[in-house]
């Protein structure tokens, strides 16, 4: 923290000192707040049409009037692009690239563990055939898609001849709600072998805490003591599809120093095995 507060003060004073002078942080100021304006005018109209339903006639016609104003100011900060303005349209840039790229670095990612998941029926024919030990405890399996065997599973399955003889495949859902109410958070379904899949939804505005979600949850035998979390960690190599090589250099820069699943979802430390593997977008 103390850290983050010295960058900051840091960051503030060579600002001002690059700006010179105050009517040149006054041309970044207004050129920031105008675009803002128009931004937010152009997701209003995206609002209006996608969840409050309005016609595109309805909801064109009252953005159009907002972006006439926001337009009228913005043209008018123009001038102070070379006084300034530029810094709020330089970083702006920098961030939209920044998240388009995870977005889209993501998107890749998701594909192409899909394309290796292998169907959950296999695994567990796959289970009764090579008849692996069933150690006692708890596996939890985290995994963003709730089909399929994870990969941490699969991995852990070929490289150690192991499986707890309780596993819960658990997958996280953020939905576009801010928050989630108790009858729609957890949706469970038992499985054979031991097996239990477990989908938990938070609101965006959720801190999620799965130990103490899985304790509600009355599982048989369950004790965060004898449980392990299994976490897949993926090494992001560049490939020749999908993304500009750059990009995709910056999304595995990105990969590396992201928060570590475990701390996000509040997992003692001392319960994680993560399971590395490297993808190839």
């Amino acid at each position: 923290l103390q850290g983050g507060i010295t960058g900051l003060v840091g960051t503030t004073i060579g600002l001002v000192l690059g700006f010179r002078s105050s009517s040149n942080l006054a041309a970044a100021y207004g050129i920031a707040v105008t675009t803002t304006m128009v931004i937010t005018t152009l997701l209003a109209y995206v609002v209006a049409r996608r969840l409050w339903g309005w016609s595109v006639f309805g909801a064109a016609s009252l953005t159009l009037v907002f972006l006439a104003i926001d337009l009228s100011f913005m043209g008018a900060n123009a001038l102070k692009i070379a006084h300034g303005g530029w810094f709020p349209l330089v970083v702006g840039a920098v961030i939209f690239v920044l998240m388009t790229t995870w977005k889209r670095g993501r998107e890749l990612l998701g594909s192409r563990i899909r394309e290796q998941l292998v169907p959950l029926q296999d695994f567990f024919e796959l289970i009764r055939i090579e008849r692996p030990a069933r150690v006692p405890g708890y596996g939890v399996f985290m995994t963003s898609n709730a089909e399929g065997t994870p990969p941490a599973l699969m991995q852990n399955f070929l490289l150690n001849r192991v499986v707890q003889q309780q596993v819960v495949l658990l997958t996280v859902v953020t939905t576009e709600q801010a928050r989630v109410t108790p009858e729609e958070r957890v949706e469970l379904s038992e499985l054979d072998q031991g097996f239990v899949r477990v989908v938990v939804r938070y609101g965006f505005m959720e801190q999620p805490d799965i130990p103490k979600l899985l304790e509600t949850l009355k599982l048989a035998n369950w004790s965060l003591e004898h449980a392990t979390f299994f976490l897949g960690r993926e090494t992001v190599l560049p490939g020749e599809h999908g993304m500009p090589r750059w990009r995709q250099h910056l999304f595995s820069f990105l990969s590396r120093n992201s928060q570590r699943a475990a701390t996000f979802f509040n997992v003692p430390p001392d319960r994680v095995m993560e399971i590395g593997s490297q993808i190839q977008l």
